[in-house]
């Protein structure tokens, strides 16, 4: 085993820390020509490159529901006789708990209130076709999609870790069946592993910009704790110190422990809001607006909204505002779901993987949707409360906690509200920063260092911090949508690797055999080396 300082790829770590530095210090520094300069940053994004994010999330959809369908889902993740190495129960709970954090609990209760006022396709807003859709596009943009845009790095990673047992998992060595070990090696393989840590952080600077407010306001309603800038840099900094704690303490010791702990409280409070509630209307409700998303998934993953700005159109820039914005969101933190969802996944196929990450994935979100977004959208169409002038007078997090107040014991839903929030926050974080410590070490024995996953569990605070400053939910969603940019090439460079890769070792294998797949027989250069070319010796056949 190396030395500890040997194990730190150094010019990968401090590339990535100063690039973090460089655009959290000037915001903090300068807040009024930061939110200026953030704004026009996304504004030309969105513009010229938002057809580019609409395109990779229905590629991706098309990718994994391919790669599932043909010869290549069958194949084994790990040794052919290897049990899972977590139970189905566990791998949902990390996967999910993993992949979404706290960000589940802010929308899933007050996204149909901007939607209902601006609603898509030029419906008029208010009405009651802007309610059908305002219930049903939280369901698509945290569904399918979402799951499928998680699970493109997954591939390579998950097929470079468990099947041809490489232990550096970065996304320049994902990357090496189309750049080659040589680039993945060198300078240009460290330029994309800062890149994606960068976009990394500015995905999670968008997610704790939104846990630490609504975690002060659950503090504020049940305690009295004051709200502001102060309180909200207070709770960010426990919530660091939880995850942090979590990814020192490592995978099975920490962050299934939180994932456990998270699951079963979540079930919990979707139980108690669905019987305490409409129960009714937001099943009925729920049910129609899954329908929806399902028959209309690729008119909504293709609305452009191209003729909107010609005159006389009836157009706000929802696609821009919303669908491209989680598509960004989606991408700057899937390397590192890529990653968690590959190490999680030992002893299960590819095709178990792709539908058990979309399928558990997007039935946990949907199930938050249709209880807490239901809850409100039914008392606001009821005449019972006006969430909507709510919402746009006294802020998002009132608006949330305002949907919670309508329930009998209020202060049991605030409660497990609260605390939910601050363990989705804190297993959403211990497996980033764990990531993150991957992403900078040379090679993996086990788990990355301690030190290093707690270096980056303080380090993912810095831009959050930044961006309250900057404030407004503008400035959030910014932050992702640009920082994503450079995850745009690259996500299709990693369905294209991963399928070159996996497709080459299928047909190397001189026999095989369904279900199961299991890959066992490597050439003695890999193909993407410089001793090595990717045709197939005479004496190998295809599949039998």
């Amino acid at each position: 085993m190396s030395d500890s300082r040997s194990r730190i790829e150094w010019p990968t770590f401090i590339g990535a820390f100063v690039l973090l530095l460089a655009v959290s210090l000037p915001l903090i520094l300068y807040p009024e020509a930061g939110g200026v300069a953030v704004a026009a940053a996304k504004d030309f994004v969105v513009t010229h490159l938002g057809v580019f994010y609409l395109a990779l999330g229905v590629a991706a959809m098309l990718f994994m529901g391919f790669v599932a369908l043909t010869d290549v889902g069958q194949i084994k993740l790990g040794a052919p006789d290897e049990d899972f190495e977590f139970s189905t129960l566990s791998w949902a709970a990390m996967l999910f708990c993993g992949g979404i954090g706290a960000s589940i609990l802010y929308w899933a209760a007050i996204e149909w209130m901007y939607y209902i006022q601006q609603p898509p396709f030029g419906i008029k807003p208010m009405s009651e076709a802007a309610a059908d859709w305002a219930a049903t596009y939280g369901i698509f943009h945290w569904g399918i999609t979402t799951w499928c845009i998680y699970l493109i790095p997954s591939l390579p990673m998950a097929y470079f870790l468990h099947v041809r047992n490489r232990p550096i998992i970065k996304v320049s060595q994902a990357l090496m069946p189309v750049i080659g070990a040589r680039a993945a090696g060198n300078w240009i393989g460290r330029i994309l592993d800062i890149l994606f840590i960068f976009g990394l952080l500015a995905g999670t600077g968008t997610t704790l910009g939104l846990a630490a407010p609504l975690i002060n306001q659950g503090l504020n309603d049940m305690f009295g704790v004051p709200l502001g800038l102060g309180p909200k840099l207070l709770v960010l900094g426990v919530c660091t110190v939880i995850f942090a704690w979590s990814a020192y303490s490592g995978l099975k010791k920490g962050i299934k422990v939180l994932s456990d702990m998270n699951f079963y409280l979540a079930v919990f409070l979707l139980a108690f809001v669905l019987v305490a509630g409409p129960t009714l209307f937001m099943l009925s409700t729920g049910l129609e607006a899954v329908g929806r998303a399902v028959s209309n998934l690729i008119s909504m993953a293709t609305y452009t909204q191209a003729l909107g700005d010609m005159p006389g159109a009836n157009g706000n820039d929802f696609p821009q505002d919303w669908t491209i914005f989680y598509w960004a969101w989606w991408l700057v933190f899937s390397p590192t779901m890529g990653f968690f969802v590959a190490r999680i996944s030992r002893g299960r196929t590819i095709r178990q993987m792709i539908v058990g990450g979309v399928g558990f994935g997007s039935a946990g979100c949907a199930a938050f949707f249709i209880t807490l977004g239901n809850l409100g959208l039914y008392h606001q169409l009821m005449g019972n409360m006006d969430f909507v002038a709510l919402i746009n007078d006294a802020g998002p997090t009132a608006a949330m906690f305002a949907v919670l107040h309508t329930l009998p014991l209020e202060w049991l839903a605030v409660g497990v509200f609260t605390l939910l929030a601050l363990l989705f926050t804190a297993t959403s974080f211990d497996s980033t920063s764990y990531i993150l410590a991957a992403a900078v070490e040379t090679e993996i024995d086990g788990e990355p260092m301690r030190a290093n996953r707690l270096f980056w569990a303080l380090a993912l605070s810095i831009l959050p911090a930044a961006l309250m400053v900057v404030g407004g939910l503008d400035t959030l969603q910014t932050a992702s949508v640009v920082g994503g940019v450079p995850m745009l090439p690259i996500a299709f460079l990693l369905m294209v690797s991963f399928w070159r890769a996996a497709r080459y070792d299928l047909r190397y294998q001189p026999d095989y055999s369904l279900p199961t797949i299991q890959i066992d027989d490597f050439p003695r250069h890999d193909p993407w080396t410089r001793a090595g070319n990717w045709r197939l010796p005479n004496r190998r056949s295809n599949k039998k």
